[in-house]
């Protein structure tokens, strides 16, 4: 094997990992607010509700953490680390909302099933992303400085929305028509 495709090799296994872990901890992070008690800070990562958004949560936090764990092992080895991160987890909540809208558009409701093939789909298409990123040629510093404007965007927009929503349909449970923690559990 040649040192790029060892290279690319490496960065793949990360990603294939990746893959793996927001699966797994975005699924746990579903049911941690209730874990920790509806420990009111705790709402920053986790869902609170049943709101699409709440759900996008899901996979953008354990994604963060993700590359924030992968970044060291992999500087060395891949280009374009943060403009592949961004475009990633900027993928993963954009496929979740086209598909979960998509279908239950057609159908008229949701399926579980659906739903979690939908969150497995979107991080492997995010991660197939940013692997492709990863791996391509050194992208050009302005580009970089976007994309390090629009995680720190998406870090703000995660950060406060749970907090402060907006009442629009991708915030609202559709089990209780509350918006966000505050309407959730009101007394907290």
């Amino acid at each position: 094997m040649n040192r790029i495709s060892k290279k690319q090799n490496s960065v793949l296994k990360w990603e294939l990992s990746g893959l793996v872990f927001i699966f797994i901890v975005g699924s746990l992070f579903h049911f941690t607010f209730e874990w920790v008690g509806r420990w009111p800070p705790g709402a920053f990562i986790f869902a609170v509700n049943e709101s699409v958004w709440e759900h996008l949560k899901l996979a953008f936090w354990p994604g963060m953490l993700f590359a924030l764990i992968e970044y060291p092992c992999t500087k060395k080895v891949a280009h374009n680390f943060w403009l592949a991160k961004t475009s990633g987890l900027l993928t993963m909540p954009f496929v979740i909302v086209v598909m979960f809208y998509g279908y239950t558009a057609i159908t008229g409701r949701h399926y579980l099933s659906a739903d979690i093939a939908i969150f497995f789909i979107s991080i492997a298409i995010g991660q197939l992303v940013s692997y492709k990123l990863l791996t391509a040629p050194e992208k050009s510093p302005p580009a970089k400085l976007c994309a390090v404007i629009v995680m720190v965007m998406l870090i703000a927009a995660f950060s406060m929305f749970t907090y402060y929503p907006p009442h629009i349909f991708l915030f609202e449970d559709a089990r209780t028509q509350n918006y966000g923690i505050q309407e959730t559990f009101p007394n907290e």
